[in-house]
């Protein structure tokens, strides 16, 4: 009694003397074979091309400026909250008098450093942060031999100063590519 019924009975005859010298299966082999010589080979030569990413890409974080170039995270801590792999710490310090021109708001994180090895690139410390100061950029996270470096730091997330270093902020950006 059969369970489906798409269940086939297998064909038992004995094979034909053109089937038992294997050509037509050969030849048919070889057609596959050849015919992908012809087709547009799916790799590419990475450090040369770069392939297209779809828009919803997440790669490396980056902290954002405003448009006077000073730092827009308060160290609110609603980034590390919302992580669910708990990849973020950060440390808040108060402005002191003559910083105005470097931090946005009174408070700003002294400290602050993901963990790329345990950051699962979902997205929701962006979507939680208040002032827009994170974003995941359409950056892989480069290679390294040690744990070490993949614990980024506040000066490796921070994006460049776009009125005092404008070619570092393109670059950044990916303005000049």
């Amino acid at each position: 009694m059969a369970l489906t019924n798409r269940s086939v009975a297998i064909d038992r005859s004995p094979m034909t003397f053109v089937e038992s010298l294997y050509l037509p299966s050969i030849f048919k082999g070889m057609g596959i074979t050849f015919s992908h010589i012809f087709k547009k080979k799916p790799t590419i030569n990475y450090p040369e091309q770069t392939r297209p990413f779809s828009p919803v890409f997440r790669g490396l974080h980056v902290l954002n400026r405003d448009e006077e170039g000073r730092e827009n995270c308060t160290a609110c801590g609603l980034c590390a909250v919302a992580c669910p792999a708990e990849a973020i710490t950060m440390e808040a310090a108060e402005r002191l008098p003559g910083e105005e021109n470097l931090y946005r708001e009174e408070k700003y994180a002294a400290k602050y450093e993901i963990n790329m090895l345990r950051c699962i690139f979902c997205g929701l410390c962006e979507e939680a942060c208040p002032k827009d100061a994170i974003y995941l950029s359409e950056t892989f996270a480069p290679a390294n031999f040690a744990r070490k470096g993949f614990i980024y730091g506040k000066d490796d997330l921070l994006i460049p100063n776009k009125n005092t270093e404008p070619e570092a902020y393109a670059k950044a950006k990916g303005l000049n590519q």
